[in-house]
């Protein structure tokens, strides 16, 4: 009895190969020599796949072999197919050697995005097989999703946060806040140092911590303060520079609009804020691994244990907003 085949039966690489093939001599006898395939075996192969299409995939009214209009899209689609599955061979013999199939990496607010990205442009560069994963995170945020297993780095966590024995860290920098309002804002005219009871009574924007679990951690508000709160550290700038609010701002992110004029520091009757950052990874859990995991987290410790791909990243380099500063990474 003869048997009936599917689809899946007859659409493997090797069929749409010698579809490719035939299209490209232009006759089924020409195709034949170049797969060493006698003709009549060939134009059976191709009979089984039209039977199990329901198609017919090759004009058959004149000596030369050409596509129908579904024969092309077959051919454009296996194109494609081929490739992607060319690419996921590579990528399989890559990972091999010791590539990870994917690095995420957890961003704190405070961290300059350009710089993040020129690194991610020269990672990228080589051609590794390791997909990049980037979060946006906030003041717990980074620490929580590298501690949850969320993501497998984190620039820019708490360096004081005590120690896990799956987590290793590193030092980042110091960054300084200062207290910030515009020329116009009516903060800005009072006498300094500004006190607990004045500030109280002005709107603070302040950025959302991103831990997912339990209260979010506020920084630098009072009791009783009307809050514009929003989800990233730009933005907080942005929505101050409109007057939208005051509050507290890394010192190397504001600097370039203190010295234009656009924003005012303020001193106020509280500490001044740093933050002592770092950055974490995870450890192997793998014993016979290095302690720095896979080639693509590898390549990314090793970048920041640049002192200057640190201090970029924390904008403590900063030489205006716009000037690109691949040169020192």
């Amino acid at each position: 009895m003869k048997t009936i085949k599917t689809p899946k039966d007859v659409l493997t690489p090797d069929a749409l190969r010698m579809i490719e093939i035939i299209h490209q001599e232009g006759s089924f006898a020409a195709a034949a020599r170049q797969m060493s395939m006698v003709p009549s075996a060939l134009t059976y192969r191709v009979r089984q796949m039209e039977d199990a299409l329901d198609v017919l995939l090759f004009d058959r009214s004149a000596r030369q072999a050409y596509l129908t209009r579904v024969g092309e899209e077959l051919l454009k689609e296996g194109q494609r197919l081929l490739l992607d599955m060319d690419a996921i061979a590579n990528r399989i013999r890559r990972i091999a050697t010791g590539w990870e199939s994917e690095l995420t990496i957890a961003v704190d607010a405070v961290i300059d995005r350009n710089i993040l990205m020129e690194l991610c442009a020269e990672f990228l560069s080589k051609n590794p097989p390791t997909r990049l994963r980037f979060r946006d995170e906030a003041i717990q945020g980074s620490l929580h999703a590298l501690q949850s297993g969320q993501a497998d780095l984190a620039i820019g966590i708490p360096i004081n946060f005590g120690s896990a024995p799956d987590i290793l860290h590193e030092p980042l920098g110091t960054v300084r806040f200062v207290f910030a309002v515009t020329p116009d804002h009516p903060l800005a005219k009072l006498k300094q140092p500004l006190q607990d009871s004045v500030l109280r009574q002005y709107r603070a924007v302040a950025v959302a911590d991103t831990i997912p679990t339990g209260p979010g951690m506020t920084i630098g508000l009072l009791p009783g303060q009307d809050v514009l709160t929003v989800p990233s550290m730009q933005i907080k700038l942005d929505a101050q520079l409109r007057g939208l609010g005051v509050g507290f701002l890394p010192e190397p992110l504001a600097r370039p609009y203190i010295d234009s004029g656009q924003l005012q520091i303020r001193s106020v009757m509280r500490q001044d804020r740093s933050a002592h950052m770092g950055y974490g990874w995870r450890k192997p859990q793998d014993a016979d691994q290095p302690s720095q995991g896979g080639k693509a987290l590898q390549w990314w410790l090793h970048k920041l244990s640049s002192t200057k791909t640190r201090q970029a990243l924390l904008g403590l380099s900063r030489q205006g907003v716009s000037k690109r500063v691949k040169s020192i990474l």
